[in-house]
């Protein structure tokens, strides 16, 4: 049975600047399901990122619905949306916006106190087990500035997950990083897909793009096509996955 949550339909953005309209998404429909992982890939300029932005609603749309957790968010005031974001949804993208007056440990604690979901305690524990589980305990008093690009981006998931979201949106989470580090981050990644949450994720590379189950190729703000996938099962199988989203890709024209 279908279980999108996500469903856009008819989604468009255009940007009007000196009286020119600039139409960066155009009729976009697609859906995603609960725990499903899914890549947007394209070239530089096709409306990726503003397809994350416009979807969460850190963007206004211009026409088109977008229904999250069947709800209607296009309709919902900046009130109701922010507090959708910050308690059912996470992000994390290439440039890693944290606090610079805090340390990691309070970064990542933040939303989870202002979410109020949880008692403190109880988000001071998940905080302290996510980053357990990423390795980056030891760095919980250091300052953002003190850290490598891929202690901190293992920081911006913990963050991400610190309120359970339904949803997650990466925008190029390793654009910036290493491929040890990359590697790192998308095994956290995987790992929080694993267990329940969706993701949808910007990305240029064919060996990230590989963990996803679907493939949504955007060009000049349209989708021009789809490639699935399915679960990847081992690391011998995203080799071949890789090769085969290199070789869609080159058909599709990238």
């Amino acid at each position: 049975m279908s279980n999108p949550i996500l469903d856009v339909k008819g989604l468009c953005k255009t940007y009007i600047i000196n009286e020119y309209s600039n139409n960066v998404l155009q009729n976009i429909d697609f859906s995603l399901q609960q725990g499903e992982f899914v890549s947007v890939m394209g070239p530089s300029g096709s409306g990726k990122s503003t397809l994350l932005y416009t979807i969460s609603g850190m963007d206004n749309l211009t026409a088109g619905t977008v229904l999250f957790d069947n709800e209607d968010i296009s309709k919902l005031n900046k009130k109701k949306m922010s507090d959708i974001r910050l308690k059912k949804m996470g992000f994390v993208f290439q440039q890693m916006y944290m606090l610079k007056k805090l340390s990691i440990m309070d970064n990542i604690l933040l939303p989870g106190f202002q979410a109020n979901l949880k008692s403190k305690d109880e988000v001071i524990a998940d905080a302290e087990k996510l980053m357990k589980n990423l390795g980056i305990m030891d760095i919980a008093d250091h300052e953002i500035t003190e850290v490598s690009g891929g202690q901190l981006q293992r920081a911006c998931i913990c963050r991400a997950l610190i309120n359970n979201p339904k949803l997650i949106f990466a925008d190029e989470p390793t654009g910036s990083l290493n491929s040890k580090a990359s590697k790192e981050v998308m095994d956290e990644l995987n790992n929080a897909n694993k267990n329940g949450t969706s993701i949808l994720m910007v990305t240029h590379s064919e060996k990230v793009a590989a963990v996803s189950e679907r493939i949504i190729y955007l060009v000049d703000g349209i989708i021009k096509g789809e490639l699935k996938l399915g679960k990847a099962t081992d690391s011998q199988e995203l080799i071949l996955r890789e090769r085969k989203i290199k070789n869609w890709l080159d058909e599709m024209g990238w």
